[in-house]
């Protein structure tokens, strides 16, 4: 139960990451996260990040289904 926890929290994480990324991107087109980390590790965050999104959606999905 405690690791569900910290998955849920690096998620969010990840997803507040990308959200503010794609809203520099949109508003200034600066990609913040590939500046500060560069081309290769910034594709991975990025992959990180779709990775949380379908994971958040699932947990919200089940979460829904139970109600």
């Amino acid at each position: 139960m405690k690791n569900s926890h910290i998955i849920d929290i690096i998620a969010v994480i990840l997803l507040l990451a990308g959200g503010l990324n794609w809203g520099l991107y949109g508003l200034f087109k600066l990609n913040l996260i590939g500046a500060i980390f560069g081309e290769i590790l910034s594709r991975i965050i990025f992959v990180l990040v779709g990775a949380a999104a379908v994971y958040r959606i699932v947990v919200w999905a089940r979460s829904a289904k139970a109600k």
